[in-house]
């Protein structure tokens, strides 16, 4: 089992994508797990925001295959506990094909076609973040989601 996380955009601060990797080394201790960046649309300025999203849409897809189970991380996704979040997880890494892949989109959210793809939306919180943070706070409740299923102390309730 592999787990993705696609992601379009930068992480634009340093100590930021310093912590995402620690967690993202963190995370490969217990299963295979990547973060994709598709990078950013090119010449957007001139593009409605349908056309933006179609664009990042294009990027996504060329990372995707076809045998792919793919979650994404939507406003109006489904909310987890972070001990719900573990369990799911869980079932989803011995129920699915190759490779469970998560996406975070860009600040328009997805075009239709990725919607069409996606077999799930999970939702982190109500409240609005910017990409970057979302990035940090899903590695880590994957970490913390690792660390539940194995009986480790890293989570307290």
């Amino acid at each position: 089992m592999k787990i993705a996380l696609i992601v379009a955009g930068k992480t634009p601060d340093v100590s930021l994508s310093k912590i995402i990797d620690d967690y993202t080394k963190r995370i490969n201790h217990y299963v295979s797990f990547d973060i994709i960046n598709v990078g950013e649309a090119r010449n957007t300025k001139n593009l409605t925001i349908e056309q933006q999203k179609f664009a990042e849409a294009q990027l996504i897809e060329k990372k995707l295959d076809s045998s792919d189970y793919i979650i994404l991380l939507d406003e109006k996704g489904k909310e987890f506990s972070s001990m719900e979040f573990s369990v799911m997880l869980e079932k989803k890494m011995h129920s699915v094909g190759k490779r469970l892949v998560f996406i975070i989109g860009g600040a328009y959210g997805f075009d239709k076609t990725i919607y069409d793809k996606a077999h799930e939306k999970l939702s982190l919180s109500k409240l609005t973040f910017p990409h970057v943070l979302i990035r940090l706070f899903f590695v880590e409740q994957i970490y913390r989601a690792m660390t539940i299923m194995r009986g480790e102390p890293y989570h307290h309730e």
